[in-house]
């Protein structure tokens, strides 16, 4: 179903959906023989949800059965794990980093199933505000506290739509705007339309103080490029076709999710507002960690953005 701009949704649907796709993701890469990154909840949040898309990554048989249908998918799958890999290991160091730095306040924007709050070293004295729809976060807490993890950190879930008045919410928990703060934006800009990206950077700039910091991944500037849609939609579209095929179930296309419409170049418009920012292309972010580098017609269109306020 095509996004509308007051749309919700549970974990097993639409953007839900794509949190246990990425947790699958991480799983996957947590059960590899060299893992990037080890996240021990990921396949609690997948086991919980029960069987969708997401089981294709983290069940040996089922993959092996959809590679059987249409063997080019190996690759494509093998490409998302590797990207989210690399992505969750670029905000893991990013929190670190500033954590480091001595910020204690940190706010992770859209948080899915992220599990930070539980798998990261804190230091002592740390909050985690997580933010996303009310049903996300009940479904994740509520998974955790099954299996008896707790936080490494004080955490906040701040149930609220990223499109609404966030601030006030995030203040009303707790939040202090006048105090460094470390944010993240991961996974969400492009499943936001045009107007909420430049309303999102806005408020968070509005809400940081002297020395806080920000890590976003971003469309690239080429994720418009009509060739490279077509290529890429085509590839989407067979995998959809084998997986609603091999799980007996009509599956979200994934392309519904997103807006595809020009947007601000957030590096520029961070720097315009006084922050030191820099972007890392996903070529450059796969070689970084010593990842595969696939043609450019099967890697995700994205840049990595750091950020700092100055003191």
């Amino acid at each position: 179903m095509p996004r509308t701009d007051d749309d919700s949704w549970d974990i097993t649907e639409s953007v839900g959906s794509t949190a246990l796709g990425v947790a699958a993701a991480r799983a996957a890469e947590t059960a590899a023989e060299q893992p990037l990154i080890r996240d021990p909840f990921a396949q609690l949040f997948v086991d919980a949800a029960g069987r969708g898309m997401w089981s294709l990554f983290t069940d040996p048989a089922l993959r092996a059965q959809l590679v059987e249908r249409d063997p080019a998918l190996r690759s494509r799958m093998q490409v998302m794990v590797d990207f989210m890999a690399v992505r969750t290991a670029f905000f893991d160091e990013f929190f670190l980093d500033a954590a480091r730095s001595g910020v204690r306040q940190i706010v992770i924007l859209a948080a899915g199933l992220d599990a930070r709050a539980w798998r990261l070293p804190w230091p002592d004295a740390t909050t985690v505000y997580e933010l996303d729809q009310a049903s996300v976060l009940e479904f994740k807490s509520a998974t955790l506290q099954q299996h008896d993890a707790r936080p490494t950190s004080t955490l906040v879930n701040v149930p609220v739509d990223l499109r609404q008045d966030w601030p006030t919410a995030l203040q009303q928990a707790g939040f202090d705007p006048r105090r460094p703060t470390a944010w993240s934006a991961e996974g969400l800009v492009r499943y936001l339309p045009a107007w909420a990206q430049d309303l999102l950077f806005e408020r968070i700039d509005a809400q940081s103080a002297a020395g806080s910091w920000l890590a976003v991944n971003a469309p690239a500037p080429n994720f418009l490029d009509p060739d490279l849609l077509a290529r890429q939609h085509e590839q989407a579209q067979r995998f959809q076709a084998a997986a609603a095929e091999l799980l007996d179930t009509e599956l979200p296309n994934a392309d519904d999710l997103w807006y595809r419409e020009e947007r601000t170049d957030v590096t520029e418009w961070l720097r315009e507002h006084g922050w030191q920012a820099s972007a890392t292309g996903m070529a450059a972010m796969l070689a970084r960690y010593g990842r595969y580098v696939p043609a450019e017609d099967v890697m995700p269109p994205t840049v990595f953005i750091s950020a700092q306020r100055p003191d």
